[in-house]
């Protein structure tokens, strides 16, 4: 008899039996059920199990915080309950039942970006890392950088460039990939598909606006620009699903007898085609007017008002899932303008809200079951990855919550107000200091401490308030 026998056949239980469990699987810390009647299940009761650090509800999916030990639980509460194994893409289909039109479109965003987030973020740190072997004067008085000083260090900040140019300059290969995977087609047509979009043949896109003479594909009937889209997101993203759509539409025609040969063929070359002639052409237009009006509202004289407004509401942004639509923008500005402004904002509202967990730590300091929760939720968000503290912590109390989206605020106001730009996007938290660029770096890490010390001190005085006595009230403590 295992030691989570006991607590597993509570949750099934609690959560309505299995009759109610669709779909059920786990991630790092935390248990994920799809139900078929999520007002089944007793989550004030779930709350108050020994195991269970928390609960929420997000795209559709009831998650129970288990922490560490959830892969041991998993198992015992799979082998009761008599639930198969199941994928978390597959839960990610069943929760879609439970999700309306804008929320089933953020959902196919986060597929498309969520595979690439790994890259990205290795991405970013070697931009960084560059940033700081041939940006800071550090060596000879501090009069050279690394790379002016040393051949070693220029031999290395031209090789890392290597990896860096793969992952940004050639994301659309990704993008294109990523699509024909979520929607269950030929992957490699995918990967083929985001290679035309930027092959050595085309015009970089990098050089399409200062160039003369734009080469062409001559039909004799019409002309094609062959431009590239190196770094673009929006073409990419619409090439990548006329192929996907494409595909299974033709697969419904073409007999499977003959679909290797003729499903690939017919289905590549006018994804091709329309992606150069038609969907490049209005992706970049959409792109460049998306990026433009966000460089341009954040640059403006109302630019700290932008600012004030976003960094106040992107942790709730998290909770709803609208924060992976800022991916595409983040990488749209990056091509644009060689940066971002808005990555900066991003990696304060982690680094405010893991600081509103800290205050938290210290407030309960000798409640050892929300130590569990609370101290990896708190490193979790100073790396970068909010889920943690938003969802075990922060949303529990309340009052926390609103004082990281303070000091969220005032830490953009800072980093816009002083114009900070990122080279990259994908390190969040205190790391993201790495990605801000060299000249932006001092300023930045005063907006840091602020998003250190503003949610701290609010989470504290809001504790004494009404608003946090009743919270403690309302949870028992």
């Amino acid at each position: 008899m295992s030691k989570y026998t006991g607590s597993a056949k509570e949750l099934l239980e609690l959560v309505g039996g299995s009759d109610n469990i669709n779909v059920v699987t786990h991630c790092a810390t935390r248990m994920r059920f799809v139900l078929n009647d999520s007002e089944k299940a007793d989550v004030t009761k779930i709350d108050e199990m020994d195991i269970v650090k928390g609960t929420f509800t997000q795209a559709g999916q009831f998650q129970v915080i288990i922490g560490n030990e959830v892969a041991s639980f998993y198992n015992e509460f799979a082998k009761i309950a008599g639930v198969g194994d199941t994928s978390k893409d597959d839960a990610k289909e069943a929760a879609k039942q439970n999700m309306n039109i804008l929320q089933r479109l953020i959902s196919h965003l986060a597929d498309i970006f969520t595979p690439l987030i790994p890259a990205l973020v290795v991405g970013g740190l070697i931009l960084g890392f560059r940033n700081v072997i041939g940006q800071i004067d550090m060596v000879n008085g501090r009069t050279q950088t690394l790379v002016e000083a040393s051949q070693f260090w220029a031999g290395v900040h031209s090789f890392l460039w290597l990896i860096g140019e793969a992952i940004f300059h050639f994301l659309p290969v990704g993008i294109t990939w990523a699509i024909s995977r979520k929607m269950g087609t030929t992957q490699i047509l995918g990967i083929v598909l985001g290679i035309t979009l930027v092959s050595p043949q085309l015009l970089n896109a990098y050089a399409v606006p200062g160039a003369e003479d734009i080469p062409v594909w001559d039909f004799g009937f019409a002309l094609v620009e062959m431009i590239g889209y190196q770094a673009q997101v929006i073409p990419a993203i619409l090439a990548g699903f006329v192929l996907a759509y494409l595909e299974i539409w033709l697969r419904k025609f073409i007999p499977s007898v003959v679909s290797m040969i003729f499903v690939p063929f017919f289905a590549l070359i006018p994804a091709v085609l329309i992606a150069h002639v038609v969907l490049g052409p209005i992706g970049w237009t959409i792109g460049s007017w998306i990026s433009n009006v966000v460089y341009t509202g954040l640059t403006s004289a109302f630019g700290w008002l932008f600012a004030a407004v976003f960094g106040f509401v992107y942790a709730p942004l998290v909770i709803t899932g609208l924060h992976h639509m800022t991916n595409a923008i983040d990488l749209q500005l990056m091509s644009e303008f060689g940066g971002t402004n808005l990555w900066p904002m991003i990696a304060l509202s982690n680094i405010a809200q893991g600081s509103a967990v800290v205050a938290m730590i210290y407030l309960n300091r000798k409640d050892e079951k929300e130590q569990q929760v609370s101290v990896p939720a708190a490193i979790s968000c100073y790396l970068g990855v909010t889920e943690p503290a938003l969802f075990g912590i922060n949303l529990k109390y309340v009052f926390p919550f609103f004082a990281g989206m303070a000091g969220s605020a005032v830490a953009a106001v800072i980093s816009v107000g002083s114009g900070v730009m990122a080279n990259s996007i994908g390190v969040g938290g205190i790391p993201g200091i790495l990605s801000i660029q060299v000249q932006f770096m001092i300023i930045f890490a005063v907006a840091m401490v602020v998003a250190i010390v503003v949610p701290f001190i609010l989470t504290v005085i809001l504790s004494k308030t009404k608003m946090g006595v009743n919270a403690y009230k309302r949870l028992g403590k």
